[in-house]
């Protein structure tokens, strides 16, 4: 998520009215497990597993008055360890043990106040650890497709509006109205993504997002345990995830630590005051990441950093507090366990508690250590950006990430650089080389996600200039250099547009709804060079999978020369040699220079044309040309 200062998109879009109230009659259905009468209405988590690693299990209950009641259970292996009053006495957090010998079944939970209620909790069987087809993870061997599902296919039209939420309507021509794009949209066309050579779709987020604008970007949840019913259901997903890993796909849920929506039933009637920042009045954070460890930062910078709210509807999570840490932690181990999802995309990763942050890692990766992790650090410089990430370095304010991988902005800015200005000693396509260069800060950097746009940047295609020969180069380099690399919706097919002022890089992917007048999902529908665009990149990921010297393979990098980047990804298995001319003209290049990776070839084949280059002596490399070369012997 962008900061809100530098994009109107969201700045500007989410401004609602005071917060209304709401009543366990508009809880979703998913969520109540009471009888009608009940003086609960819902229990979070939702339901849990026996089998889990850590034993312990905190449940928040809601219901009017509950927090007066005492609690009794009998079920074997389960032990109370005691209850908890919160200041709103609508809530009540009972504390339980499930032992290892616990079997599944349904645990009833009684409540004895003005009269006993008995609400039958659900503990089901834990099955990620023994089925290989859940929690893949994702690795440098995949190639992540970023959509959001508003904007990507309107699978199912009866969805689209949903009684009782607060968007009451569609309107595909503006920009923060929902468009109607849903789950079912986005699985029907599992085999265009499969045809492009993606193995692993990241969603925008597709919890619950009740906000009256703007809520088709997810990143304002309304309710943790529940998907969005203007997407489907949560079976829905469930059966999302699993068809995805039958047709050969990953899942990357994405999620929000940080901050919730305002309409949120947990900000609309708060367990207590602590549970959020408070501030005297609407206190914005100053998105100033470097107040998070600069060893000279006054209080008020940082705290205005961690503790200021995202957004005026998002208020700022007090993860300092326990209470609210394990419900977090709690919920995105729900998620795994539920659906079998293969990684998460945190986001806006930087600005939670630093503690917080080292315990929901911790304990996330203790119960799934395959998970794939990796967050939205959208900071300045090689050493911030490998703060955030496993890396070489000492703990700051006893801070130190468990974090496997981040989003790699530093090579993000390097690429666009590389792209649109000229060489340098240090500018231009100099760039890639430093932004690779400090890689040595970080435990393991093929865990990082390279990306030329997303869902908050202007599009790569406009960025260039709508320079097609820009865009092979920039989609070579995407799918040759390290880490795991990320495409947004319609890159693929050049389409554009600028983040800023009206935020159309969010538009709908043509072809998505019936009556859409270009459909690029089909090869007839992409004419011209949004067919050979694709086309490009269909050629190039599907390579790039076979091929594991490019996406597991080591990394040789040498220092650019008269506006020539030159590196090489080898392995056992094979040797791609990557030239790419940021020049506006032809260049010729001395091979000679890259002996120590060339000794033992004496050809090579360009991937994408299938050129031959038929001694690796000398090239004349065109100009904005990247060639991917597979060297033979």
């Amino acid at each position: 998520m962008k900061f809100p200062s530098f994009l109107p998109l969201l700045a500007g879009a989410l401004l609602v009215a005071s917060p209304l109230a709401v009543t366990a009659a508009e809880a979703p259905a998913s969520s109540m497990a009471a009888p009608a009468k009940a003086a609960i209405s819902r229990i979070d988590p939702t339901f849990w597993w026996v089998g889990m690693k850590n034993p312990k299990l905190q449940l928040l209950v809601h219901g009017p008055g509950i927090g007066g009641s005492t609690v009794a259970l009998s079920y074997p292996g389960v032990t109370l360890d005691g209850t908890q009053k919160l200041e709103n006495p609508d809530y009540l957090l009972v504390n339980l043990t499930i032992a290892p010998e616990a079997k599944p079944g349904k645990l009833n939970l009684e409540f004895r106040g003005g009269k006993k209620v008995t609400y039958s909790y659900e503990l089901r069987q834990r099955t990620t650890p023994t089925d290989k087809t859940k929690v893949q993870g994702v690795t440098s061997a995949d190639f992540v497709y970023l959509l959001m599902p508003d904007r990507f296919a309107n699978g199912d039209p009866k969805n689209d509006v949903v009684k009782g939420m607060n968007a009451s309507r569609v309107a595909r021509d503006s920009m923060y109205a929902r468009h109607g794009g849903d789950l079912k949209g986005v699985e029907q066309h599992f085999d265009y993504l499969k045809e492009l050579g993606v193995t692993a779709i990241w969603p925008t987020p597709v919890v619950e997002n009740d906000m009256p604008k703007a809520s088709y970007h997810g990143y304002a949840l309304t309710d943790y345990y529940t998907v969005d019913r203007r997407y489907g259901s949560n079976e829905d997903y469930v059966r999302f995830v699993q068809r995805a890993h039958q047709s050969g796909l990953k899942v990357i849920h994405d999620v929000v630590l940080n901050h919730m929506g305002s309409k949120n039933y947990l900000f609309l009637e708060q367990p207590a005051a602590d549970w959020f920042h408070q501030w005297p009045s609407f206190t914005r954070s100053n998105f100033r990441d470097a107040a998070f460890n600069d060893p000279y930062a006054a209080d008020v910078d940082r705290k205005l950093y961690g503790e200021g709210w995202f957004d005026t509807t998002m208020p700022d999570l007090n993860q300092s507090n326990p209470l609210v840490a394990t419900y977090v932690i709690q919920n995105f181990i729900w998620w795994v366990e539920y659906t079998g999802l293969d990684g998460y995309r945190i986001d806006t990763y930087p600005y939670s508690d630093r503690n917080f942050l080292m315990q929901w890692g911790e304990a996330v990766l203790n119960e799934f250590p395959q998970l794939g992790m990796f967050g939205e650090t959208w900071v300045q410089g090689n050493g911030q950006q490998a703060f955030f990430a496993r890396n070489i370095l000492p703990p700051v304010n006893g801070f130190k990430s468990n974090l496997p991988g981040v989003t790699d902005f530093q090579s993000y800015y390097a690429i666009n650089e590389a792209m649109t200005k000229d060489a340098g000693w240090t500018d231009g396509i100099a760039k890639l080389y430093y932004a690779l260069q400090g890689d040595w800060l970080y435990e393991d950097p093929m865990r990082n996600v390279v990306f030329l746009d997303n869902h908050d940047l202007s599009r790569f295609y406009s960025v260039i200039g709508e320079d097609f020969a820009k865009y092979k180069m920039g989609l070579a380099w995407l799918l040759t250099t390290r880490g795991i690399p990320q495409l947004y919706y319609g890159t693929e097919v050049l389409m554009k547009n600028f983040s800023n002022p009206d935020g159309l890089v969010r538009e709908d992917f043509p072809g998505g709804w019936a009556g859409d007048k270009k459909n690029y999902f089909t090869a007839a529908g992409r004419t011209g060079q949004a067919g050979e665009a694709f086309t490009y990149v269909s050629k190039l990921a599907n390579y790039r999978k076979t091929h594991p010297a490019l996406h597991s393979g080591k990394l040789t990098q040498f220092i650019p020369q008269d506006g020539i980047y030159t590196y090489f990804r080898h392995s056992d298995a094979g040797t791609v040699m990557v030239l790419m001319n940021s020049n506006k003209d032809e260049k010729a290049v001395d091979l000679s220079r890259f002996a120590e990776r060339l000794n033992g070839f004496s050809s090579g084949v360009e991937v994408t044309s299938g050129a031959t280059l038929a001694d690796l002596k000398t090239a004349r490399i065109p100009a904005r040309t990247a060639w991917v070369v597979e060297l033979r012997k």
